[in-house]
């Protein structure tokens, strides 16, 4: 990938197809690209959440860890989701540019109020749980969808991960999926085996929505 003086971005181009031969250019973000990207994102990602909690269950990575810690300590979801990003953070400091770093801390705090405040701005009275965990994986899995594109994420593990795949070449993939399993081995100390289940199902919506739309060359936009 090369980038002109005009600060575009030229990407190759495709091999079959009407644009076969064609040169792809895709246009860098600004920054209100960026500030629309993070509050769509954090509000997808906060609404899902809200949707779990009210169904009382749990997903991948340190949201669903903080979920289920929600469910049996007097902190709420959203605070806990702060908190537990924190040594990841520290972790990911050195390791990671200072603009994708300030990203991250100001994405992770921003989704910890938008989920802590979550009740004061809307009422659910009832939702089937079946039904949650479908629309809450669709609405995290887009919100983490735009997130990313837009060079930023929701931390926690996913730091780790990198870092041991870049290093000792393990797979940030099966890392990644391990550490899910931790949490829904733990899910069955703090829910009975239909919320697991269903928590299941629904951490694999959000993952297969990531994985069938962030993929190299789809999306030109670049920040």
């Amino acid at each position: 990938m090369s980038q002109t003086t005009d600060h575009r971005v030229i990407l190759p181009a495709p091999r079959k197809g009407p644009q076969a031969g064609a040169t792809l250019v895709g246009s860098p973000h600004s920054l209100w690209d960026d500030a629309a990207a993070l509050v769509i994102g954090v509000s997808m990602v906060s609404l899902g959440l809200s949707l779990y909690a009210e169904a009382r269950l749990t997903t991948s990575g340190l949201a669903g860890l903080a979920l289920l810690l929600g469910y049996v300590t007097p902190l709420d979801p959203g605070t806990l989701f702060f908190l537990l990003n924190i040594p990841f953070l520290v972790f990911g400091a050195t390791r990671m540019g200072w603009k994708v770093l300030l990203r991250t801390v100001v994405t992770i705090a921003a989704v910890a109020i938008a989920t802590r405040l979550a009740p004061y701005w809307i009422a659910i009275g009832w939702v089937a749980p079946p039904y949650a965990a479908l629309l809450g994986g669709v609405l995290i899995g887009m919100g983490v969808l735009g997130l990313v594109r837009h060079r930023t994420g929701l931390g926690g593990t996913n730091l780790v991960a990198m870092y041991l795949q870049e290093k000792r070449g393990w797979s940030a993939g099966w890392l990644q999926l391990g550490f899910d399993a931790l949490v829904m081995l733990a899910a069955l100390f703090v829910l009975d085996w239909r919320q697991v289940a269903l928590s299941m199902f629904g951490a694999l919506v959000l993952n297969l929505i990531v994985a069938m739309n962030h993929k190299p060359g789809r999306y030109l936009g670049v920040s």
